[in-house]
């Protein structure tokens, strides 16, 4: 960036990039305390509320995080490498391991909350891809996962509830290789994937959920799991904070 266009930047942006190099290049690690915004006041001589701005673009960028009454520390949280390809693979699943498995290594994944219902119909979008009829019950499975203590994903599945009543697929926890694995023992194991991803705001519920801070927005990743017929046998609407990960696709040319 120019010396020109850096002149341009309000103040709270440039003080906000010179905090942001300073922990790009290690004068502030994980876990340490970021100048406070009478520090920043008086280096920059600026205004309380542009020092609160300067820090909260690094709150919003996830780079920093503010805790009440001790100020505003560099985060202390690896983001997720979410290798997308090689976590649906079926040699994954298939060998009775979690999609999770590929992303987060030996971190501590938890799922503290998982909601398993049947409901009447699924949401009209969801419905359509299913190929369902307006009234045919769906199965809904919605999970919270939570990676070193810090909400990550909130992930909500939908099946046809004829394909798997009865089945683990219909309890809380589904078994070794999870939903894929079950559907593959019911002869529809997915052998095909297709993923939307987008980005916007989180709703209230959803920052609540995920312990967002102001002005984080939310990726949003729709995958649709295909069998070997061609038949949709789930849908998944994933919410993901996306100061928490990073998304890899690796595939030949």
């Amino acid at each position: 960036m120019s010396s020109r266009e850096t002149g341009r930047q309000p103040k709270y942006q440039r003080i906000a990039a010179e905090l942001r190099a300073a922990v790009e290049a290690g004068r502030y690690g994980p876990g340490d305390r970021l100048p406070g915004e009478n520090d920043l006041m008086a280096e920059h001589g600026v205004a309380r509320m542009t020092a609160r701005q300067a820090l909260g673009v690094l709150q919003a960028e996830g780079i920093a995080e503010a805790r009440k009454g001790a100020g505003v520390f560099v985060r202390d949280f690896r983001p997720v490498r979410r290798r997308g390809i090689e976590r649906l693979a079926r040699g994954q699943w298939g060998q009775g391991r979690s999609v999770w498995a590929a992303d987060i290594g030996e971190r501590d994944l938890t799922v503290d909350s998982v909601e398993v219902t049947e409901e009447e119909a699924a949401p009209g979008a969801v419905a359509a891809v299913l190929e369902l009829a307006e009234d045919a019950p769906v199965c809904v499975r919605r999970r919270r996962f939570v990676l070193d203590g810090k909400p990550v994903l909130l992930s909500t599945s939908y099946l046809p509830a004829t394909l798997v009543a009865g089945t683990p697929v219909t309890r809380p926890d589904t078994g070794p290789g999870g939903t894929y694995a079950r559907l593959a023992e019911l002869g529809h194991a997915p052998v095909r994937f297709r993923e939307e991803i987008r980005s916007r705001m989180p709703s209230r519920d959803e920052a609540e959920r995920l312990a967002l801070p102001a002005g984080v927005p939310v990726v949003l990743v729709a995958r649709t799991a295909y069998d070997a017929e061609g038949a949709v046998v789930e849908v998944n609407e994933m919410v993901l904070d996306s100061s928490a990960y990073v998304l890899e696709y690796d595939f030949e040319a």
